[in-house]
């Protein structure tokens, strides 16, 4: 991990297209601007991993709702 120093009104490039602010350093936190390509995807950790466990929930149901549905289907024959 880099670890950088910077006061408000500083910036940092990552790369050639992305570029953090420091907008403002207050008590306890910092506020921070990311200038970015629009098909980069910036999101709050907090939010990103929100994300992840819905996903695995979502498919853990899907997954349930198809082992429910080809039980029921195992006895049940098409007419030819």
């Amino acid at each position: 991990m880099l670890i950088l120093t910077r006061k408000a009104g500083e910036k940092i490039r990552i790369g050639d297209d992305i570029t953090i602010h420091v907008v403002d350093i207050g008590k306890g936190n910092v506020r921070i601007g990311v200038e970015a390509p629009k098909e980069v995807t910036i999101m709050r950790q907090e939010v990103g991993q929100r994300i992840e466990e819905e996903n695995r929930m979502a498919a853990k149901r899907n997954r349930n709702t198809l082992v429910h549905a080809a039980s029921m289907l195992k006895g049940h024959k098409t007419k030819e």
